[in-house]
């Protein structure tokens, strides 16, 4: 097929449907949203959106329904506590306060877990403990927490610190997640005896401090809330380098990643699967999600479009000039309507250093023009695919049954109606395929992952804590 054909394609027959090598058949779909627009800085100004998407919290609780109609297994809010853009042009790129906005969703839903980031370096433990306990408590065990750490020095000022060394915001959060979870547990599982007729509302000797002081955080507790019926929120992680990936290992259900090859994907999800059994974890019980971003629409070319209208709000010369240092050519923005010539393709060369290079000289190859090659996605900072709905399924799949993954993390184009176009259109061929279940299998979290059940710290991991008594 030539870069210009349409394509109206529904299933691939070529890829099989065979489960893993691992016994795993069903991948996990999550679910990203941002400032209520879309992943693509013009998204607020797609034809049919909301622009007051930012504050209108009916529109976040569509999408999570339409996620929820979908059976995606949990929503995931990124955030760093600094205004990071130019407003004048651009939607910000976080929720206004995303515990916030999923507590708003949580009432409205009934089976989507909820994960939201919140930083380890800039927030204490208790104010962690109580505000991602009091979601799960009010969400009935579906919440989520991303403990990472922060390296943006305008956050840092925020708080009126300064960002710390990279092990030094390590240690601390290694100490952050011990205590959260040691205040998660301060409450017994059954210290809430509401006991009308005796005039008991709590068995006292159930609810302790847990004294806990280590080099960067300390808390006395207790918690003043109980269990929720998964117990206790569960740990996610997304950093990078040797230090994230230990401290996902030790702690953490979900990993979002961001590989550009499934290579890449393999490679992490390997090094994550023997860092949690050096951790004295079971494997299985870590998944890597990892990061895609699929534009679907009944043609490629048509896919293409959508993301061509969407390239409107941003600066084309600077990426044609980005796209050139990542192939190794001089690019001129006068060539954005132009495949590249004979010439240029036979001198080009891919960077090493980026990952995503290799993908953009492989489009450029097929002929498009460079405005088409920047539509493609090759310098987003996910894989994109931008084509129909089998075609997005079918990387899905690639991916999935390679193993470079245990499910994906997606950053949908613009909400409005791209995820009723992924719900819609793709799960059900992914249904069809046997790569994704059909229906919840429980009502927690913890069940939509397979994580087991932890109440407080969890016990294996006794001999690495940090933080003492």
């Amino acid at each position: 097929m030539t870069p210009h054909e349409a394509s109206t394609e529904t299933e691939s027959p070529a890829i099989s449907a065979d489960p893993r090598a691992d016994g795993s058949s069903n991948m996990l779909l999550c679910l990203q949203l941002t400032s209520g627009y879309g992943a693509q800085p013009g998204s607020w100004r797609a034809p049919g959106a909301n622009p007051s998407s930012y504050t209108d919290m009916d529109q976040f609780v569509r999408y999570a329904q339409a996620a929820e109609r979908g059976k995606i297994e949990l929503l995931f809010f990124a955030d760093t506590p600094v205004l990071d853009v130019n407003l004048e042009h651009e939607a910000p790129h976080f929720a206004i306060d995303p515990l916030l906005v999923l507590t708003a969703i949580a009432r409205e839903t009934e089976r989507i877990g909820l994960v939201t980031t919140s930083s380890t370096t800039f927030n204490e433990p208790y104010n962690l403990a109580r505000q991602f306990k009091a979601l799960d408590v009010i969400s009935h065990g579906r919440a989520g927490w991303n403990a990472v750490t922060t390296s943006n020095a305008a956050a840092a000022a925020n708080f009126g610190r300064s960002v710390p060394p990279r092990t030094e915001k390590y240690q601390r959060a290694d100490e952050v997640i011990q205590a959260v979870q040691a205040l998660w547990g301060s409450w017994e599982r059954d210290a809430w005896v509401h006991d009308v007729t005796g005039k008991r509302f709590a068995d006292m000797s159930k609810i302790q401090p847990i004294n806990m002081r280590g080099r960067h955080v300390a808390a006395r507790g207790p918690l003043p809330i109980p269990p929720s019926e998964q117990g206790q929120p569960v740990v996610f992680q997304a950093g990078g380098g040797g230090h994230g990936l230990e401290l996902a290992a030790r702690y953490a259900s979900g990993v979002y990643a961001n590989p550009f090859t499934i290579e890449e994907g393999q490679a992490h999800r390997a090094a994550l699967r023997r860092a949690a059994e050096r951790a004295g974890r079971n494997p299985d019980e870590v998944k890597l999600f990892a990061g895609f971003m699929p534009s679907v629409a009944p043609t490629r070319r048509a896919a293409l479009d959508r993301r061509r209208r969407l390239d409107e709000s941003v600066d084309l010369a600077q990426r044609v000039t980005y796209l050139g240092a990542m192939i190794g050519l001089r690019l001129s923005p006068g060539q954005l309507d132009e495949p590249l010539t004979a010439r240029q393709l036979a001198d080009a060369t891919p960077n090493p250093a980026d990952p995503r290079s290799a993908r953009a000289l492989e489009v450029a190859h097929e002929g498009w023009s460079l405005r088409d090659v920047l539509a493609h996605g090759v310098i987003d900072y996910h894989p994109v695919v931008s084509g129909t709905a089998a075609d997005v399924a079918d990387h899905m799949q690639r991916w999935f049954e390679a193993g470079a993954c245990d499910g994906f993390s997606l950053a949908i184009d613009v909400y409005h109606d791209g995820i009723d176009a992924f719900v819609d259109e793709v799960v059900p061929l992914l249904q069809r395929r046997g790569l994704f279940h059909k229906d919840y299998e429980g009502s927690t979290l913890r069940d939509h992952l397979g994580a087991p059940a932890q109440y407080g710290l969890d016990p294996r991991l006794a001999g690495t804590a940090l933080v003492s008594r």
